[in-house]
């Protein structure tokens, strides 16, 4: 490996907190719940009854109505935050070597509200009456590839999938990419569009979500002792990541360093993390060594904090394990979940650029609906206000169901 440095010029957000960077980090910094009773069906009889729904997108700004026809919701909030993520980075792609630009551009799920209708379709027409859209609509990597057709990026270009560590994921490859000098400049991020009968139902018979339906902006409580489950979000995180003498010399603004990253699997259960954290305290261990980081330069970590019982609890003891009972109750911890809801494929990508967004303004955002204290997450979660703090590097963890964790350790860039 090269030491070709990654930094971040661009970013992008779909979200259900606002679909603009300031809108968003404003919202953040308040406290404020995107969740609220599901509005794209009528949820009556379902588990769940709420989420995380993108509300004020225009989506015309980005697409036609042709366009919108032919791409899944998925896509629709991946182009859209791609399109802010490289207009923010003020890079001119068609001044650039198109070989040399790349993107990973994943989702964890990909198009399942055009498998819910043509499924229907199907069953209601019979054979041969689906759109001839219907696969490249549905397949995971057509965020990617849209993406780079728009903005002739030629270089690298695939998807990744781990479930709800798929952005994070995305980010790591395209940094790895950048470092081994495979390309210059790297789109990455990740998007979800999962709000519909199929995917609530299928979450919900898991028993993964929260059902305290006559509250939905409560309802999502990480760490809390009260938690009872996951709330599903939908939207879209991309950033454009760029080799740092490539940025300097095009005069980019440098939000962050990507310094380092770490990438474990539990091997132990399709959706259950290992009991003793090992694989998440791996993760972040990996990251900080390769960052050149020691425990205590390490003033905030943005966690995976789903608001389910078993997630939480492990995660707090991973965090302990990796920084000493001692040291990790001096860290601040939170949880912008209890906010976005679980953006799923989205996750890893937005909760960097929240990551981001506190170390480049000194604000710590909060663990929203914090009330009954847990014994067994026994940590400063920032309940319920934000909190003005400086800090120069932060790790945010993604970890997904097969076991899968990425830990991302980012950097004030001087």
């Amino acid at each position: 490996m090269s030491d070709r440095r990654v930094v971040i010029t661009g970013m992008g957000i779909v979200s259900p907190l606002g679909c603009e960077i300031d809108k968003f980090w404003e919202r953040i910094q308040e406290g404020y719940s995107g969740i609220h009773r599901i509005t794209k069906f009528d949820p009556t009889g379902y588990a769940c009854q709420m989420a995380g729904e993108v509300i004020e997108l225009d989506k015309e700004r980005f697409l036609s109505k042709k366009e919108q026809r032919r791409l899944d919701e998925y896509s629709h909030y991946a182009v859209a935050a791609a399109d802010m993520a490289i207009a923010d980075s003020r890079l001119e792609t068609d001044k650039e070597n198109p070989e040399r630009l790349g993107a990973i551009v994943s989702t964890g799920v990909g198009g399942l509200q055009t498998l819910e209708i043509a499924r229907d379709t199907l069953i209601k027409k019979g054979p041969s009456a689906s759109s001839p859209f219907m696969i490249p609509r549905m397949i995971v990597n057509m965020s990617s590839g849209v993406v780079a057709i728009r903005h002739n990026l030629q270089g690298p270009n695939f998807c990744v999938v781990s479930a709800c560590a798929t952005s994070a994921h995305a980010i790591s490859g395209a940094c790895r990419i950048i470092r081994c000098d495979e390309a210059d400049v790297m789109v990455a991020g990740g998007s979800e569009a999962t709000i519909c009968e199929l995917g609530v139902d299928g979450f919900g018979c898991m028993r993964a979500l929260s059902t305290r339906n006559d509250s939905p902006e409560t309802a999502c409580r990480p760490f809390d002792k009260d938690r009872d489950g996951f709330i599903m979000g939908e939207g879209a995180g991309v950033v454009v990541l760029e080799e740092l003498e490539h940025a300097k010399k095009r005069g980019a603004v440098i939000y962050a360093e990507v310094a380092g990253y770490g990438a474990t699997c539990d091997a132990n259960h399709i959706t259950q993390p290992a009991v003793d954290g090992s694989g998440a305290a791996r993760a972040m261990r990996l990251a900080m060594s390769r960052a050149g980081l020691n425990v205590g330069d390490v003033a905030y970590i943005n966690a995976h904090g789903t608001s389910t019982p078993l997630n939480d609890k492990i995660e707090t003891g991973a965090i302990k394990a990796v920084f000493g009972e001692a040291a990790a109750r001096k860290l601040m911890v939170s949880s912008s979940k209890s906010m976005t809801a679980h953006m799923l494929g989205a996750a890893g990508c937005v909760e960097a650029i929240v990551s981001v967004l506190a170390m480049r303004n000194g604000v710590v955002p909060p663990t929203i609906n914090y009330q009954t204290p847990d014994p067994d997450c026994d940590l400063d979660y920032v309940p319920n206000t934000a909190r003005k703090a400086n800090i120069d590097a932060c790790l945010s963890n993604s970890f997904g169901f097969g076991g899968q964790n990425i830990c991302l350790a980012l950097k004030r860039f001087e």
